[in-house]
């Protein structure tokens, strides 16, 4: 019996991600005189990697289905617009739940709209979703001219620098929408649609699975967390402007092929991007604390994804 019987390939990569996260751990660790494993290094590694990860969930499904969201970082960038205003200038008397539960029905919004010119127009994934980038920045553009809106309350500052016992809040927020996400993926209907969808569209459409519904829920789940995203980085800047974030556009990507999402889809785990996302956080934050330049650490995330392409391609037979 071939050893893939006992255990999956996603499995293996799991485990050789895990590998790789303790080894630079323990480099990182040893280069940096053991800073890296102080408190406040920890915590900042905590502080910093919710953003990207939200991020990198919403990349994810897009790309199990076998397609992409360019548009995660305008929506989100948009959305933190619509919440700062409605804080700093609209409605101030009113608390930050409000500009909160407003940038998210905006974000669904979006998302319905992704949802439409994918699932129901059947645009290619990648021109629907750049032609809706160029447009929400360019909405988002109009709205502030450019400016930076700034000088939010107390309380929606708490979600990106405040913390509970120590921990993050924007920390606690990624981990409770990472199980959010692993039982969705894993344990739910839509979860097995979506991946017979992103493996083979015909022969799910055959089994009787609703191919657009599929689609237009994957994307109007992809927004939502690009919203939920912008939560996080406008409390964590506590500003917000329209070219925010845009470099983390392609660290999605990054995070979710090293992470094991395949390009064409229907494949991919949520473990696995935790892990990629905190790998290149660690060697962010190493690099950080040794003094290196920040594309310095940039190129030795290319090296590091394309060393596990190259392990995939040798040892798992996987494209």
């Amino acid at each position: 019996m071939r050893k893939s019987s006992f255990f999956k390939i996603g499995d293996i990569q799991i485990v050789v991600l895990l590998f790789l996260l303790v080894g630079l751990f323990l480099l990182m660790s040893f280069l940096t005189r053991g800073k890296l494993l102080e408190f406040q290094s920890l915590q900042a590694v905590a502080f910093q990697l919710p953003l990207l990860g939200l991020l990198t969930l919403a990349q994810m499904g897009p790309m199990v289905s076998g397609g992409i969201d360019l548009s995660i970082i305008a929506t989100a960038n948009l959305v933190s617009i619509i919440m700062a205003l409605s804080m700093t200038r609209f409605f101030p008397s009113l608390h930050a739940p409000f500009a909160i539960l407003l940038g998210l029905l905006l974000a669904l919004l979006l998302g319905v709209v992704k949802g439409f010119f994918v699932a129901l127009v059947s645009v290619p994934a990648i021109i629907a979703t750049l032609g809706l980038m160029i447009f929400i920045r360019g909405v988002s553009l109009v709205i502030t001219r450019g400016y930076v809106i700034a000088g939010f309350p107390v309380d929606f500052l708490f979600i990106g620098n405040g913390t509970v016992l120590g921990i993050p809040t924007s920390f606690l927020v990624f981990a409770a929408f990472t199980i959010f996400m692993y039982i969705l993926f894993s344990r739910t209907r839509f979860g097995l649609e979506l991946y017979l969808f992103g493996s083979n569209p015909v022969a799910t459409l055959f089994s009787g699975v609703d191919n657009r519904k599929v689609v237009f829920r994957t994307y109007l789940l992809s927004s939502f967390l690009a919203g939920v995203a912008s939560c996080v980085m406008a409390s964590r800047f506590n500003a917000a402007q329209a070219d925010y974030g845009e470099s983390y556009l392609l660290l999605t990507v990054l995070a979710c092929v090293l992470g094991g999402v395949s390009p064409s889809g229907g494949s991919g785990r949520v473990m696995g991007i935790v892990i990629s996302v905190a790998i290149l956080q660690v060697v962010a934050t190493g690099f950080n604390l040794l003094g290196f330049s920040s594309h310095l650490a940039s190129a030795l995330w290319g090296t590091i994804l394309l060393g596990v392409v190259l392990l995939n391609r040798l040892f798992l037979g996987k494209n």
